[in-house]
C-alpha cells in the first residue's frame, strides 16, 4: 500500500490542522475499502497499477484537499493552500533577514539601530503580499489550470518519509566533522599557559583547562551517538533526550567561554607594549558582545533537540501521524491474506 500511504500523505499538506487527522482518516478508510472490495471481485491482491487507478479516479491530492475548504474567498480553496505557502515563505525570507540586520547593527554598531525602521518594513510586506495576493486572485479569475492537476500519478508522489529515521551520510557525516575538528582543537589549543600562534604569544586564563577538557568529553560523547546513530539509524527517546543533555551542557559552556575573559594577554615582537594591552581589552570586549547572538543561536538549536523528543513521545498515540495509522487500518487486511 505504498502508493496509498504517498497519496494520504500529500493529501494532508494541504488539509487545515485542526480537521487534518480526522479527515486522513476518514479518507484512508474510504480508500482502502474500495480497494478491499476490488481485491474481493478479482481474487487476488491488486497491482501497482490497478492501485493507481483507483486512486486517479478520486482525484489529485491537491483538488481531494479542496474539498474540504468550504470558505470561498478571492482566491478559491484549490489555489488558497498554494497562495498561503507562498506567501508565508515570501514574508519570512523578507522579514527575518531585515531583523536579523537589524540586530546584527544592535550589537556590534548601536548608532545604526535605527537601519529597521518599522514603516520600511510594513512598506515591504505589504509590497510582497499585495503582489502574491494580485496575482493568485489573477490565476483564480482566469481559470488557468495549474499543471499537474490533471496529469499527476500517484507513482512521482514523494515516498513516505519517517521524521525518526536518522541518516546514515549524516551519521558518518558527522563522525568525520567532529574527528577532524577535534584533531586540530587539541593540536592548537592543548591547555597550557601560553599559545605559540605564528609568531605571536597567546597567554590565556588557567580556567582555560576547565573549558578544554569539557568540550573534549561533550566532543566524545556525540561521537559516541553519532556512532550509534550509523547502525541503528532511528531516534530513540534516551538517545534523543542524551543529544539535548549534551548540546545543553555544551551551550552553557560556549556562553560561560564568552563571559570568562579567557585572554589574558598578548604579546609580539611588532606590537608595542601599550598597543597589545589595548588589543587584548578590545578581543574581550568582542568576544562578551557576542553572547547574546550565542543565546539565540544555542536556544534554537535547542529548540529543535525538544521538538524531536516531543515527536517521539507522541508517535505511538492514535492520529498522530500518518504513518502509525497507516499501518494500523491496514494490518487486518495483510493478516486476512
Amino acid at each position: 500500500m505504498e502508493l496509498l500511504d504517498r497519496y494520504l500523505q500529500a493529501i494532508e499538506f494541504w488539509l487545515p490542522k485542526r480537521q487534518r487527522q480526522d479527515i486522513i482518516a476518514e479518507l484512508s478508510e474510504d480508500l482502502r475499502s474500495q480497494i478491499e472490495d476490488k481485491e474481493t471481485e478479482l481474487g487476488r491482491k491488486l497491482e501497482d497499477a490497478e492501485v493507481e487507478a483507483v486512486l486517479k479516479r478520486c482525484g489529485s491530492p491537491l483538488a481531494v484537499a479542496s474539498r474540504y475548504r468550504s470558505q470561498q474567498y478571492l482566491i478559491g480553496p484549490t489555489l488558497f493552500p498554494i497562495y498561503r505557502f507562498v506567501l508565508a515563505v515570501s514574508l519570512i525570507g523578507c522579514v527575518v533577514p531585515r531583523f536579523l540586520i537589524w540586530i546584527a547593527f544592535l550589537l556590534v554598531d548601536p548608532a545604526h539601530r535605527g537601519y529597521l525602521h518599522m514603516e520600511n518594513l510594513w512598506a515591504t510586506v505589504l509590497y510582497f503580499a499585495f503582489f502574491t495576493t494580485l496575482i493568485f486572485a489573477i490565476l483564480e479569475r482566469s481559470g488557468v489550470k495549474l499543471q499537474g492537476l490533471d496529469t499527476w500519478s500517484p507513482r512521482k508522489l514523494p515516498p513516505v518519509r519517517d521524521p525518526n529515521r536518522i541518516s546514515r551520510f549524516g551519521s558518518l557525516f558527522e563522525i568525520a566533522a567532529a574527528v577532524v575538528f577535534n584533531v586540530w582543537f587539541v593540536s592548537i589549543f592543548w591547555p597550557g599557559p601560553a599559545i605559540d600562534f605564528y609568531g605571536v604569544r597567546i597567554t590565556i586564563a588557567p580556567v582555560w583547562q576547565v573549558f578544554f577538557w569539557s568540550f573534549l568529553f561533550l566532543a566524545a560523547a556525540n561521537v559516541a551517538i553519532a556512532v550509534v546513530n550509523l547502525f541503528r539509524p532511528y531516534w530513540t527517546p534516551r538517545r534523543a533526550s542524551l543529544r539535548l543533555l549534551f548540546d545543553g551542557i555544551g551551550a552553557g559552556l560556549f556562553c560561560g567561554l564568552l563571559k570568562a575573559h579567557l585572554l589574558v594577554g598578548i604579546s609580539a615582537s611588532s606590537i608595542p607594549a601599550a598597543k597589545a594591552i589595548e588589543l587584548t581589552n578590545l578581543i574581550n570586549t568582542w568576544i562578551a558582545r557576542m553572547l547574546p547572538w550565542a543565546i539565540v543561536t544555542m536556544l534554537v538549536m535547542l529548540s529543535f533537540d525538544v521538538y524531536r523528543i516531543i515527536r517521539l513521545r507522541c508517535v505511538h498515540l492514535p492520529g498522530s501521524s500518518i504513518g502509525p495509522a497507516v499501518k494500523d487500518l491496514s494490518s487486518p487486511m495483510v493478516n486476512g491474506n
